[in-house]
């Protein structure tokens, strides 16, 4: 047999080294850039409000301490603490009351009698309902601020080495979950004869490996991650019981279980579907296999939207069907994409039909993710201000610009494609192959020889000579021995040949840049199940502003009045300073029709927060001059729009009651 001889100079049997050498050192890449810049996941559930609020000073101390959140949390022992200013608990140490009222989300814990004044500290830590811990800390005060000894970790709750093994782990898992349903996908649905090609086997069968482990790894790391941040309570068995019966523990369990049903898929499909040679039974067991696999990758799939982003905040109920969707188009797009470069620089065998019936599925993989991004989108971002001035909306746009270029460079691959035709297979090679097989069903040595004929070229020369002896001169052993040297040298001819087609070699180059792409937009996706959504963060935000935004300035008011008797006419005017939560001076004047100061019998104010159900709390001014009251340490326990009643009496039987409504910061 001839074989065409590659240039002078050439490397052919370099490429696939140096194909995955350049996704290794991508991968290696993007993971160090996220780790280097990588600090606690951000929450999902944030704290909206409290009663008292962070920085209020309130007369007498409350009874109990609330704190309102803007989705559901998991609580426990211990979420809640409040600290006085000796760090000693304030409150009775019981597991947080549910408050919660319709879609107002509202933990509280009750607080020991008789408090005395001073700055109390309450730290308070949870696990959000999309899976993620958050934590936090505010003080207020009783009577006066004071100085307090409280120390918090100054670590957040997710953070520190668990923190960084758990996110390593839920980016293993989101690539093992491509690799191993993407591979199959190919396989099943773009390129059958794959399923006896060992480097396939070897994709699909890592992309199960790393899923599992990483599920593992985030199992046991699950209590610490949440709580301790201590690596020796990954093993303490209250701990696991406890994350099992939290909904990520059992989607956690749940996958595994899922797994287990994905090695059975695995070893049938690279096991008896590959051995099938009857049209018929393949397409019978073709057809099982998609159904059984498509139910398993779909429960996989599951196992996250149940468990995260989707699985709260808005009509849940279409948004984990619409994620389950949305993940098993990524798959099928990204690890078929790996795939093909995988059987594009590891194989000699795969064919222009297979490229272009991946082409397809990776078409309809696309419009899958359009309609339910746009989806999620809407859902998780709601408007053009949390899409570009939140990190979540940021990441999302960084996406969306990710897809448009994996997009164009697709075009090229599909241009690639269609220039695309087979090199004709000769008899030789067949036989060659079929030898081959033979030899490696005779004995371990044969198997490892066989392998090697469809994955491995570098140790046979280019000038190597057809074997001359046959089967019938030479024992069985040397028989076994010159199939598998036959078959390799075939092969290695083969791929020589496929190598010098220049619209091969393109593809290969586009694909090489569709698969490097795809490798970062794995990332951002999984950047983003990490990320506060949008929305909640500009309601939080919302929240917090409404709460805590101080007044311009002192608050000043000017109210007529009309008493109804004789000389019951005037004008009231209050000063409030500083006019914020706290401490405050209050000054009323009274000036006549004349707008000469005006003394009268009585004077009465009074301040009620409504939207609290705060107040009315009475204020009794001194007299300091004609027509000039004054009150002094006067308390505003919190933010809002404080309502300010004053009742002027001008006689014995002549008064009137008059209001405004005005906000205190």
């Amino acid at each position: 047999m001839t074989a065409t001889a590659p240039r002078p100079g050439a490397s052919p049997i370099r490429r696939p080294f140096t194909a995955a050498a350049l996704v290794a050192a991508l991968v290696s890449l993007v993971f160090g850039l996220m780790l280097a810049g990588a600090g606690p996941a951000s929450a999902h559930a944030a704290l909206t409000g409290s009663d008292p609020q962070d920085g209020a000073v309130v007369a007498t101390a409350p009874k109990e301490v609330t704190l309102t959140f803007s989705e559901a949390i998991a609580v426990g022992d211990g979420s809640i603490r409040v600290l006085d200013p000796s760090s000693k608990r304030a409150d009775t140490g019981a597991e947080p009351k549910d408050l919660s009222d319709g879609s107002t989300v509202r933990y509280g814990v009750e607080l020991h009698s008789g408090l005395p004044d001073g700055t109390y500290t309450v730290a308070w830590q949870a696990v959000s309902a999309d899976s993620h811990p958050i934590s936090g800390a505010f003080t207020f005060s009783i009577g006066a601020p004071s100085e307090t000894t409280v120390a918090l970790p100054s670590d957040e709750v997710g953070g520190g080495p668990v923190g960084t093994v758990y996110g390593i782990a839920r980016y293993a898992a989101y690539a093992g979950f491509t690799l191993l349903v993407g591979g199959a996908a190919f396989v099943l649905g773009c390129w059958p004869r794959g399923a006896s090609v060992r480097p396939m086997q070897r994709l699909v069968v890592r992309g199960w490996i790393v899923l599992t482990a990483a599920t593992l790894l985030m199992l046991l790391l699950r209590d610490p991650y949440t709580g301790s941040g201590k690596f020796a309570d990954a093993f303490d068995l209250d701990g696991l019981q406890a994350v099992l019966d939290t909904k990520p523990g059992a989607a956690l369990v749940s996958r595994l279980l899922l797994l287990g049903a994905a090695a059975l898929f695995i070893a049938v499909l690279f096991g008896t579907y590959a051995r099938r040679e009857a049209a018929v039974e393949k397409k019978d067991l073709t057809f099982g296999l998609a159904v059984g696999g498509g139910v398993v990758a779909a429960g996989i799939a599951a196992t996250w939207a149940m468990s995260e982003h989707a699985s709260t905040g808005i009509q849940a109920g279409v948004a984990m069907p619409v994620d389950v969707l949305h993940l098993l188009a990524v798959a099928a797009w990204l690890g078929g994409l790996v795939s093909l470069l995988v059987a594009l620089y590891r194989t000699p065998d795969i064919g222009s039909d297979a490229v272009r019936r991946f082409s397809r599925v990776a078409f309809g993989s696309v419009l899958v993710l359009a309609a339910t991004g746009i989806y999620q989108s809407w859902r998780q971002v709601g408007s053009w201000s949390a899409l570009t001035g939140t990190r979540y909306g940021q990441l999302l746009i960084l996406k969306v610009a990710l897809i448009a270029l994996l997009l164009a460079v697709a075009w090229f691959s599909r241009r690639w494609t269609g220039l695309l035709t087979d090199v004709p297979v000769t008899s030789g090679a067949s036989e060659a192959s079929e030898a081959s097989g033979a030899s490696g069903a005779s004995g371990a040595s044969g198997a490892s020889g066989a392998s090697g004929a469809s994955e491995d070229f570098s140790q046979v020369p280019e000038n190597a000579a057809d074997p001359v002896e046959t089967a019938s001169d030479v024992d069985p052993a040397r028989a076994a021995q010159l199939a598998r040297q036959q078959a390799v040298l075939t092969a290695t001819k083969k791929k020589r040949i496929r190598d010098a087609d220049p619209e091969r070699s393109g593809l290969r180059r586009s694909v090489l840049a569709e698969a490097a792409i795809a490798v970062v937009l794995l990332a951002v996706t999984t950047m983003l199940t990490s990320t506060e959504p949008g929305r909640t963060e500009e309601e939080a935000k919302g929240a917090s502003t409404a709460a805590s935004v101080p007044a311009a300035g002192p608050v000043n008011l000017s109210m007529p009045f009309d008493t109804g008797g004789r000389n019951g006419e005037g004008t009231v005017r209050i000063d409030i300073d500083p006019g914020r939560t706290g401490s405050n001076e209050l000054h009323v004047w009274i000036d006549g029709r004349d707008g000469k100061p005006m003394d009268v019998p009585e004077l009465k104010v009074a301040l009620t927060l409504e939207a609290q159900e705060i107040g009315p709390l009475p204020v009794v001014p001194d007299r300091l001059a004609e027509g000039h009251w004054a009150a002094s340490g006067v308390q505003i326990p919190m933010a809002g729009e404080w309502k300010v009643d004053v009742t002027v009496r001008t006689s014995d039987i002549d008064q009137v009651t008059i209001d405004k409504n005005v906000k205190i910061g």
